[in-house]
């Protein structure tokens, strides 16, 4: 016991020294901790600064990448530039007054007797059991039937709960072209009759109907498609004139203008291109007057069904009229002969 005392209490100086030693040690210990920690630290800090900044360019492109996605989305819904032949299939977003959708609305509409202009349908109800026969009459009368997109459908209508189908009515009925030669033909004095090839804007179509009930002529012929319908507009740019004058809408124009050659019409065809004088020209009716659009004029094969390729002479340095003038000063003067 004595000795193992002594062992430990003896020598106070050795056991300072150690102690010494301990706190030196323990303190450059804490010291190279710290220089590990304030090192890891400062790759931490340069890391997360770098982590961040990725994340924030990351959010910004998503949101540049959401932004054009929206604007994408924007432009495919909502186009601001729609082609001149389906201009008119778009309505004013104020102006529902001739359209009806939704399943049971248009079923009531179509089998009634008020004139339809046009039908916008999904692939699904054009061949339901409900639709398919009504829808297939109504398109061998010459009534414009499109099978559209619901998104399609939903753009025109903007938003409406349309169900599958749409329609736009007519401001007056169409009759068929057999229906109209009849008519013609029954007043052989002033027998003349207008089809439109291209024209597709209500103005024209309104201000042509106008003129020609005026002059007298025998009825409209409407092509189904690159044409406007009697729409809402047109009627109002005619004035009253579609309550006294007959319009025929066909499926195909040109089969059309056979039928009435087949009838005893001579088929006129007004272009810049043509080699007689309209003020020259001494047939007499029955006539048929085809007139284009300002920008296209008339189809190449339509030209090819003419018999007669008028011009009107101009002496300005205007090149061409509008449709609707033309059909007027060409109407004067083949209602002159």
């Amino acid at each position: 016991m004595k000795n193992f005392s002594k062992n430990n209490t003896s020598n106070p100086k050795k056991r300072s020294n150690q102690k010494n030693h301990l706190k030196s040690n323990n303190f450059s210990e804490d010291k190279k901790q710290a220089k590990q920690f304030k090192f890891a630290k400062n790759n931490f800090n340069s890391k997360d600064e770098s982590f961040l900044s990725k994340q924030k360019n990351n959010k910004n492109n998503h949101s540049f990448d959401s932004k054009r996605r929206i604007n994408m989305n924007r432009s495919n819904n909502f186009p601001s530039r729609i082609s001149d032949d389906r201009r008119d299939e778009l309505p004013n977003k104020k102006n529902f007054d001739d359209w009806i959708w939704g399943k049971h609305s248009v079923f009531s509409v179509l089998n009634s007797q008020r004139p339809i202009n046009r039908i916008w349908c999904t692939s699904d109800i054009f061949s339901s059991e409900k639709f398919y026969l009504l829808l297939k009459d109504f398109k061998s009368k010459g009534v414009l039937i499109e099978e559209v997109s619901w998104n399609r459908l939903s753009q025109l209508t903007f938003g409406a709960t349309h169900q599958g189908i749409a329609i736009q009515l007519a401001s007056s009925k169409f009759i068929p072209l057999r229906k109209l030669i009849e008519l013609s033909l029954s007043n052989s004095t002033n027998s003349i009759i207008i089809a439109l090839d291209g024209i597709t804007d209500p103005h024209n179509v309104g201000a042509i109907i106008r003129s020609a009930e005026a002059f007298g002529c025998r009825g409209i012929i409407l092509p189904q498609r690159r044409s406007c319908g009697l729409t809402g507009t047109v009627a109002k740019v005619a004035a009253g004139a579609l309550e006294h004058i007959p319009v025929s809408r066909v499926v195909n124009l040109n089969r059309a203008v056979e039928e009435l050659k087949k009838n005893g019409f001579s088929a006129v065809g007004l272009s810049v291109e043509g080699q007689l004088s309209i003020s020259k020209f001494k047939e007499k009716p029955p006539l048929l007057l085809i007139i284009g659009s300002e920008d296209k004029g008339i189809s190449l094969i339509t030209q090819k069904k003419c018999d007669y390729l008028l011009k009107i002479p101009l002496i300005g340095k205007t090149n061409s009229l509008n449709a609707s003038v033309a059909a007027a000063v060409s109407l004067f003067h083949l209602t002159q002969n």
